[in-house]
């Protein structure tokens, strides 16, 4: 008996079942895992992928790694630089590439609406798909199409990417004066915008907003706001990460905060590191940027081309835990989650190189002393919740 106890032992920790897997495992199945920020239709339409393909090693996420790695429900981002001709026409053709792939699959993955469609299709464990219209341009200064977007499935709207439509101004362009030609902050349009959403039930975005619009924004909504992929400034000061004092208004807002997996968001030395690999492949680099001018077109190629170089600048996996701890700690468990990211950054941190790696996010939690009430609040529940409360 005692040899056989051991060969069970031997073959549970060759195949990874260490003590504790089933506990941390058993709970990441359990849970409604949700990540409110994926950016894998952008890659698919600048590369010509269908992410119900399997495209492992060319992106973080495809439609079997979703499963693979437990994630229940995933918002697509829709996204487009202020410099895309119509990007509203742009956004649509993004949705559009979503409903197809639901179309294929309708065994597999639904687009819902609502919390009710949420949790319908998850208990049929589908992929319950989401919308994020990633930057209020998208609109093109027109409630009818911020209307147009939210029938078509949207259910947040980031109001600023890093570029600032007339109506909000951007943390990127609030930070650089330089860049900026309009007033910070929300003006008549914007504050409409605001509203406009409020009464939709859309969820207002606060990741990528300035200050300013940050503030401007917070003053005016009448429903919890949705922070979908931001950290902590004073553990990484980018200029897109939240100060404590907006952190706190979140929590009072009711709000979540989703934090993002970009090392450069998370590790406050990795800009020195990348900025030395620039320098070191500028060259190469400057010829992508005549190829296409947008800088994030130029970082995720040469990633990809100089990976040994790129992993070894990654932030360590324990970073992304501290971020979430300082907020727990300013305004409690109830208003963080994961916004990842993936496919819209050219950096992870070390061990989550992509969807298949959620679960040893739940691991982590739990070895940190977080409930399993908690962890499950963390890993989605909060943003059901959020949901909930921006519904009519």
């Amino acid at each position: 008996m005692k040899l056989y106890k051991t060969c069970i032992v031997f073959l549970l920790s060759s195949f990874g079942m260490h003590p504790g897997f089933a506990q941390y495992q058993k709970l990441h199945n359990k849970a409604i895992v949700v990540d409110t920020h994926n950016d894998i239709l952008t890659t698919c339409l600048e590369r010509g992928y269908s992410f119900d393909q399997d495209l492992r090693g060319k992106t973080h996420s495809d439609l079997n790694r979703f499963k693979e790695g437990g994630v229940d429900v995933q918002i697509f981002s829709i996204w487009c630089d202020g410099k895309q001709p119509n990007p509203f026409a742009y956004a649509n053709r993004q949705i559009d590439t979503l409903y197809a792939t639901a179309e294929r699959n309708p065994g597999r993955v639904k687009i819902v609406y609502s919390s009710h469609e949420l949790l319908k299709t998850v208990r049929k464990k589908k992929l319950a798909a989401m919308i994020g219209v990633e930057g209020g341009h998208m609109i093109e200064n027109d409630l009818n199409k911020l209307d147009s977007l939210y029938k078509r499935g949207a259910r947040y709207m980031t109001l600023t990417w890093n570029n600032s439509p007339p109506w909000a101004s951007s943390a990127m362009e609030e930070t650089k004066d330089s860049l900026l030609h309009q007033p910070k902050g929300l003006n008549d349009f914007g504050r409409n915008v605001v509203k406009r959403m409020n009464e939709l039930g859309m969820l207002v975005d606060l990741s990528h907003v300035g200050e300013k619009t940050f503030w401007d924004a917070v003053s005016i909504t009448t429903k919890p706001v949705l922070v979908s992929h931001s950290c902590v400034y004073n553990l990484c000061p980018a200029f897109r990460n939240l100060k404590d004092d907006q952190i706190k208004a979140v929590g009072k807002n009711g709000g979540v905060i989703h934090l993002n997996f970009f090392s450069g968001f998370l590790d406050s030395t990795y800009n020195k590191k990348y900025a030395a690999f620039a320098q070191k492949h500028k060259t190469e680099r400057d010829s992508l940027l005549k190829i296409n001018a947008e800088p994030y077109f130029a970082d995720m190629i040469l990633s990809e081309k100089y990976k040994a170089e790129v992993d070894a600048m990654k932030a360590p996996f324990h970073l992304l835990f501290d971020h979430l701890d300082y907020i727990v700690k300013l305004i409690g468990v109830d208003h963080v989650g994961l916004g990842s990211d993936f496919d819209g950054i050219n950096s992870t941190p070390q061990l989550l190189d992509g969807v298949v790696n959620f679960p040893l996010i739940t691991k982590e939690l739990l070895a940190r002393g977080y409930s399993k009430k908690d962890t499950r609040k963390i890993l989605g529940g909060n943003f059901i919740r959020l949901l909930k409360a921006n519904e009519k």
